[in-house]
């Protein structure tokens, strides 16, 4: 009579409970994604304002590339800074907001906690501004609008001057 040899198992992996299985067996489950990632209504709503984010700054960008290029443009959620008490909020500078809810903040570049050197960064809130927007032909004007108050702030300009474009003497 042979004998097989088998590997040895920890105590760990024998008191496991069985693995999950994969498959549906009474077919009533999805069996794939709803929608393949390659159709329009696959993509997010996250993904639709990263998108109008990018245009909007590119526009931006075709006039101002040779001043912007130490910055960097970032989407966080929802914005990690509280005001504090309830009455009217004074925002500094760097602070673009709708009264009490920052819609995007500029961080000026730095050195970080272990040294290194930072880049400036925008970062726009999404959810601020996607509650601002009443349908999606207007989100893009506010980013536009949001992106331009930001940009002018880290290059120290008016607002009229960074929408216009440089001059070119």
């Amino acid at each position: 009579m042979g004998y097989r040899l088998v590997p040895l198992r920890s105590g760990r992996d024998l008191l496991a409970p069985p693995p999950r299985r994969l498959r549906d067996r009474r077919g009533r489950g999805l069996r794939g994604p709803l929608m393949p990632s390659s159709m329009p209504g696959h993509r997010t709503r996250a993904d639709l304002f990263d998108a109008a984010a990018v245009e909007a700054f590119a526009e931006i960008d075709s006039r101002w590339h040779a001043h912007l290029t130490g910055l960097d443009v970032a989407v966080d959620d929802i914005p990690r800074m509280l005001p504090r008490g309830d009455g009217p909020v004074e925002w500094p500078d760097e602070v673009t907001a709708d009264g009490q809810v920052p819609l995007a903040r500029l961080i000026p570049a730095g050195i970080d906690v272990a040294g290194r050197p930072t880049r400036a960064q925008i970062i726009l809130f999404r959810r601020p501004l996607e509650l601002r927007a009443h349908d999606a032909e207007e989100l893009p004007e506010i980013l536009r609008e949001v992106l331009i108050e930001q940009v002018a702030t880290y290059l120290g300009l008016d607002e009229e001057t960074v929408e216009d474009g440089p001059d070119e003497d």
